[in-house]
């Protein structure tokens, strides 16, 4: 290429064009192509080829690695050849803390709309039980929830239940005296209370803010407290609020 791609998908294109076909884009590589959330997404950091026979890729710009094609699953995201998604989560295993390792691995299973269900994520362990990261992926496992819509949910719930509050449902259904269902971010259903987490769409889309808005004003009419978080509040403002809402209704 004439200059530094655009983003990461212009450069695995690139790149693609001189990867012989025992390649593929892995690691963190694969799990942004597949909509991972990952700490460093807004960086350029290296690209991540496995070779399944062969020498791994020597190249700049590249870090080359070689994998057993037994125990690898493939996949394609728009005609890039790449490692499946729970195989990309499993390489990151070791690479990610804790809590970035659960927040991609909800992300898996995320909602609205899974990226795979739950057995395809177990199988993918099992398959590399013996490799690298072993132990941080069953350790991320054990925390890993279906039903989070952002990396800032995932890390949110973790520093609840971190703090030793009851662990919260993700994204779920509350039915509304009128027969309207609604969903929130954190639900503690037995306290009727929500935490409701604003990202950027909050303020930047406005049928968005308006939904939202006519959503919290109903749960508000039916007895539910609901908490705003905000990148801008600290955890500890967050978590003392918490703490005051839910000694409230009890």
């Amino acid at each position: 290429m004439a200059g530094s791609p655009e983003d990461l998908e212009t450069h695995c294109r690139a790149f693609a064009k001189r990867m012989p076909p025992a390649q593929v884009f892995s690691h963190a590589t694969a799990a942004s192509l597949w909509g991972l959330p990952l700490p460093y997404a807004h960086e350029r950091p290296p690209l991540h080829v496995s070779a399944l026979t062969g020498r791994e890729p020597r190249t700049r710009g590249v870090i080359g690695h070689r994998i057993d094609p037994t125990r690898i699953r493939l996949g394609v995201v728009r005609g890039l050849p790449v490692v499946s998604p729970a195989d990309a989560w499993c390489q990151m295993a070791g690479r990610l803390s804790h809590p970035d390792l659960v927040a991609a691995g909800d992300a898996l299973l995320g909602w609205p709309v899974a990226i795979i269900p739950v057995d395809e994520l177990d199988a993918a362990i099992e398959r590399h039980r013996r490799g690298r990261g072993s132990r941080a992926r069953d350790e991320a496992r054990r925390d890993i929830r279906s039903g989070s819509a952002s990396r800032r949910e995932s890390l949110l719930r973790l520093e609840v239940v971190a703090a030793g509050f009851p662990e919260p449902e993700c994204n779920a259904a509350i039915r509304l005296p009128g027969g309207a269902t609604v969903y929130g971010d954190l639900v503690f259903r037995a306290a009727k209370v929500l935490l409701e987490y604003d990202g950027d769409h909050h303020r930047t889309d406005s049928g968005q803010f308006a939904r939202d808005v006519g959503r919290l004003n109903a749960l508000a009419a039916a007895g539910w407290t609901v908490l705003r978080v905000r990148t801008s509040l600290g955890t500890h403002q967050v978590l003392a609020q918490l703490a005051a809402a839910l000694a409230t209704r009890r």
